[in-house]
């Protein structure tokens, strides 16, 4: 069996000894003397579901309003499992305590330390030296690491911006240790501008949110700058946005303010190229995986360009959003009809939504204009995790709905009472914090059919051709 040093302190251990019937350090008795078998690992990156727990404690529910940030190293109790929070993340669990043992290394396979079938003992520390050995390691300031000095760089950062990541086409095929896929939070802006400079659709490029970067250019390229309209500027002079934009050796580029909406991507041609882990070099803000946004003083590089490039995204191609319009997601129904009032996925049409300010990569708070009840009253919420997609719309028990993001933990046990469509996507990913959204139910088949015709559109959106010569090698 896997032992971890623990101790019991957290902030919900006097609540939820309340719900199980006994004292606070009856609960720490109750965990310690179970033996615990890794039931699933889901959620984040190395976070298992460890079945076994005692009758007094399978009934502890989850909260009614996640934490937006759950300590590394949090031990958890909700709806009959107990777990290790691995990382900083989103978190609906009860906690209860606390260790400072690994949990998930990107570095080292397996990855995971836990898998399915496993048994896990909980050992509680009770000396002040033991508490102190084992209190939760401070997490390095983002502008500790060195600036990055690849070969042949192609950009040095002069200014990061507000939050300036690197995405590609994602993680895939991780979510059995609970690896989130992430990848750009709009995926047509995204693919866009990619394709106008030449690249393939999952090429890696700059996800830029609510302000972009300076980027002094250090040889001869080519960028493109699609989403939501920031103020672009070569030499302080503006230049077109989801157009190919020469660059010269020294020139600057400054993408300012966005206007219309929340994220563009800056695409270069050949695409980024940074250090990669598990596959993909796709910042993840749920587990922290991937290179992080990019820092003053840091050097980016790109691969070979290859023509040919595009010249401008047709006219009749919606890149950005509208200022202070409404926004509108297609939905179809969720898996979980019976845990909501009747009529709730229809109704959801008479309904306006304001984004919450601490929405982010991993999901959307929607705060409902009118409070009307979704959930049904007297049903239980509780779910076994399962399972989840981006844009699945889940319904904690609080009711304010939150519209899953890239970044998303790949479990969880709130009931879903719809899902956005993946055409509107894109939409979803320019949904800034403030901005009213509305939710329009669709069927599984107008779905597909709406889907069908954005691909269509997004194989003819790219007109015109950027005359570029490419010397022979000798």
């Amino acid at each position: 069996a896997v032992t971890v040093a623990c101790v019991f302190d957290g902030p919900d251990l006097a609540e939820g000894a309340e719900m199980a019937g006994c004292r606070p350090h009856g609960v720490a008795d109750l965990v310690t003397a179970a033996r615990l078998t890794v039931a699933a690992v889901g959620f984040s990156p190395g976070f298992a579901y460890l079945e076994g727990l005692p009758d007094e404690l399978s009934h502890v529910p989850r909260r009614r309003r996640p934490r937006p940030v759950v300590p590394a190293g949090s031990i958890a109790l909700a709806n009959g499992y107990a777990a290790v929070y691995p990382s900083a993340s989103p978190g609906g669990w009860q906690l209860i305590g606390r260790t400072a043992e690994p949990f998930f290394d990107p570095r080292v396979s397996p990855y995971a330390r836990l898998a399915p079938g496993d048994h896990v003992r909980f050992d509680a520390r009770t000396e002040i030296a033991e508490i102190a050995e084992i209190a939760a390691p401070p997490t390095p300031a983002a502008d500790a690491r060195p600036p990055e000095r690849p070969p042949d760089p192609v950009f040095v950062v002069t200014q990061p911006g507000l939050r300036t990541v690197r995405q590609d086409g994602g993680r895939r095929g991780m979510a059995a240790i609970g690896v989130p896929a992430a990848g750009p939070a709009d995926p047509t802006s995204f693919e866009l501008a990619n394709q106008l400079v030449g690249n393939p659709p999952d090429a890696v490029a700059l996800e830029v949110t609510a302000k972009g970067p300076t980027l002094r250019c250090l040889r001869p390229t080519f960028v493109a700058v699609v989403g939501a309209r920031p103020a672009l500027r070569l030499q302080g002079q503006p230049v077109p946005l989801a157009q190919v934009v020469p660059l010269a050796r020294d020139q600057v580029l400054d993408v300012g303010l966005v206007r219309e909406g929340l994220r563009c991507y800056l695409a270069v041609a050949g695409g980024f190229v940074g250090p990669g882990l598990l596959g993909s070099c796709a910042t993840d803000l749920l587990s922290g995986l991937g290179p992080g946004p990019i820092a003053a003083g840091d050097h980016l590089a790109a691969g070979v360009i290859s023509p040919p490039l595009g010249d401008h995204v047709d006219a009749g191609v919606r890149t950005a959003l509208r200022g202070g319009e409404e926004v509108v997601l297609r939905v179809v129904p969720g898996p979980h009809p019976e845990r909501f009032v009747p009529g709730a996925f229809d109704s959801l049409a008479s309904r306006s939504f304001t984004v919450a300010a601490d929405s982010n990569r991993i999901g959307i708070r929607l705060h409902p204009r009118v409070v009307t009840p979704l959930l049904a009253a007297g049903t239980m919420t509780e779910l076994d995790s399962q399972g989840t997609v981006t844009g699945a719309i889940q319904v904690p028990p609080d009711g304010d709905p939150v519209i899953l993001l890239p970044d998303h933990a790949t479990m969880g046990g709130y009931p879903v009472l719809a899902v956005v469509a993946a055409v509107d996507h894109g939409l979803l990913g320019q949904c800034a914090p403030g901005s009213t959204v509305a939710l329009a139910p669709i069927t599984p088949a107008g779905a597909r059919v709406a889907w069908n015709a954005h691909r269509r559109r997004m194989a003819t959106a790219i007109a015109g051709h950027y005359p570029v010569v490419v010397d022979s090698p000798d």
